[in-house]
C-alpha cells in the first residue's frame, strides 16, 4: 500500500494528462483523475472528486492536487464530507510538478506528511546555510559515516524528469542523508531545480549508517545512465 493521489482539474483532459505523466514515475501508486463536470464540460464535480478520493485510498491516506481556486473549494468540501478527512490532505502545490514529486515520494513509501512536503514548492527552496552547517557539524544529522562522489552525468537527459525520479527512489531506500550539489537528493523538486544537464559535474554526499551503500548505489545508477 502507499499514499494515493487525486488530481482535480477544471479539464478532464488536463487531469488525465497529469495522471499519465505522474504514473510514469510511480507505477504502483494509485493516481486518480477527477477533472471536468459530470457532463464532460469545463469545471469541477463534487461527485467525481468524492469518488476519486475513495478510489485512491488504500489505507495510507490521500493527497489532493488542484489546478484553480474553485477546484480547491470543491476538493475541500469533498474532504470535509468524507469518512476519514484526517487521512486526506490538499497540497498547496503546482498541479503538474507537485503531482510528479508527490508520486515519486509515494512510490518510495513515504507517509502522508512527507508526500505533501515533497509536492509543495517550499520543499524546493535551497537549504539555509545554517542548516547545512549544522549538518556538517553533526547536529541533527544521522549518526554514521560520510561518503562522497563526484561524477559527470553521461545520460542524455541529465537530472531531469525520469532520471531525477530514479535518483530520488534510489536514495530513499537508504538510512542516510544524501545531498546532490548541496540540496536534498530525496526531494524531486530540489533536484529538478538544479537544472543539471548531460555533461554536468555533480557532487553527491551522504551521511549516516548507510552512507557508503547509498553512494555506491548512486554511482551504479549514474554509470548505468539511469537506465536510459
Amino acid at each position: 500500500m502507499s499514499v494515493g493521489l487525486v488530481i482535480v482539474s477544471h479539464s478532464a483532459l488536463i487531469a488525465e494528462g497529469v495522471v499519465e505523466l505522474a504514473a510514469q514515475m510511480a507505477p504502483s501508486v494509485a493516481i486518480i483523475a477527477a477533472g471536468g463536470t459530470d457532463d464532460g464540460g469545463i469545471g469541477t464535480s463534487f461527485d467525481r472528486v468524492q469518488a476519486a478520493l475513495g478510489e485512491a485510498e488504500s489505507g495510507d491516506g490521500v493527497v489532493v492536487l488542484c489546478d484553480l481556486g474553485s477546484a480547491v473549494l470543491t476538493a475541500e468540501t469533498a474532504v470535509e464530507l468524507s469518512d476519514a478527512p484526517e487521512r486526506i490532505r490538499i497540497a498547496d502545490a503546482p498541479i503538474v510538478e507537485g503531482a510528479v514529486a508527490a508520486a515519486v515520494a509515494a512510490e518510495a513509501g513515504d507517509g502522508l506528511d512527507a508526500v505533501v512536503a515533497a509536492a509543495e514548492p517550499a520543499a524546493a527552496a535551497p537549504q539555509p546555510a545554517a542548516a547545512r552547517e549544522a549538518d556538517a557539524s553533526g547536529t541533527g544529522a544521522a549518526v554514521g559515516s560520510t561518503a562522497r562522489l563526484e561524477i559527470a552525468l553521461e545520460n542524455e537527459h541529465g537530472l531531469h524528469a525520469r532520471p531525477a525520479s530514479e535518483l530520488v527512489r534510489t536514495v530513499s531506500g537508504f538510512d542516510a542523508t544524501v545531498t546532490v550539489n548541496g540540496v536534498d537528493a530525496k526531494s524531486l523538486l530540489r533536484v529538478l531545480a538544479l537544472g543539471l544537464d548531460r555533461g554536468s559535474r555533480v557532487s553527491f554526499e551522504a551521511m549516516g549508517p548507510q552512507a557508503h551503500e547509498a553512494i555506491d548505489a548512486i554511482e551504479a545508477l549514474v554509470r548505468d545512465r539511469f537506465g536510459e
